[in-house]
């Protein structure tokens, strides 16, 4: 599986928008002035060290936690100025896979993946056979529908996750640490697994990582959230960010603390 193309201009559509966004606990400030864009097609890396927001900066884009200021925009709609119902429409063109998988364990992993296709359309339950025997076949699974989640080994409990996030065909899909708790041949296949769905279905995808290998194997822009600064330091392309970044921290963190650029 080849790397993703760097971004190659602004050619594609904007397709979420985060402006001046704050966030805090109490009067405590986390991160402010956070602004940047996201274009269609994009895998988009929010990366920094432990405890520096990212998950909850992907919180306040998904609409589990409002920010304490500034917008997020999904096309010209602004997410958390919108009545919740409009805020329900969006959701569901969201796909989420959370660190742990989140999968149901009581159900088989046919059941997992048919549940938001229950939930939220009219399909027959044959229809909905259909579409989850092809989601599971989309990242390898097919198969296993009537496996439960105990039965798998963790990447495959990935994968499954990720089948269910696809369920209902989302315009984005968003990932927390998608490789965490993997062995590095796990983590590479869900690794070329993003940049296969990414490529054929035409989605967005946003992860959260601290993972330098899938960094530079999926991302195709990034920003880089700094603790200390208590803003975003830096953004671009992550290997265009090591190779032209004069800012010591972020080089530190491209590097595993080395301080120098890989050949």
């Amino acid at each position: 599986m080849s790397a993703p193309k760097p971004d190659s201009g602004n050619e594609r559509e904007i397709v979420i928008e985060v402006r001046n966004l704050e966030i805090s606990y109490g009067s405590f400030v986390l991160m402010r002035d956070l602004n940047f864009q996201i274009r269609r097609g994009d895998i988009f890396i929010i990366m920094g060290g432990s405890g520096c927001g990212k998950s909850t900066l992907m919180k306040q884009m998904i609409g589990l936690k409002r920010p304490a200021g500034g917008k997020v925009l999904y096309g010209d709609v602004s997410f958390w100025d919108v009545e919740p119902s409009r805020q329900e429409q969006l959701k569901r063109r969201f796909g989420i896979l959370f660190q742990s998988g989140a999968l149901w364990s009581s159900m088989t992993l046919a059941e997992n993946v048919a549940l938001p296709l229950e939930q939220y359309t009219d399909l027959t339950p044959a229809q909905i056979r259909e579409l989850v025997s092809f989601k599971l076949a989309l990242v390898g699974l097919g198969g296993f529908e009537d496996f439960y989640p105990s039965e798998l080994s963790g990447g495959m409990k990935k994968r499954a996750g990720l089948a269910r996030a696809m369920a209902l065909d989302p315009d984005f899909l968003f990932f927390d640490e998608p490789s965490a708790g993997l062995d590095p041949i796990s983590a590479r296949l869900l690794d070329d697994l993003i940049i296969e769905l990414s490529e054929s279905l035409d989605t967005t995808v946003v992860v959260v990582t601290h993972d330098l290998a899938s960094i530079f194997a999926i991302g195709t822009h990034s920003i880089f959230l700094d603790p200390e600064e208590k803003t975003m330091t830096a953004a671009g392309n992550p290997k265009q960010i090591l190779a032209e970044s004069g800012n010591e921290k972020v080089v530190r963190f491209l590097t595993r603390g080395e301080g120098r650029k890989p050949e």
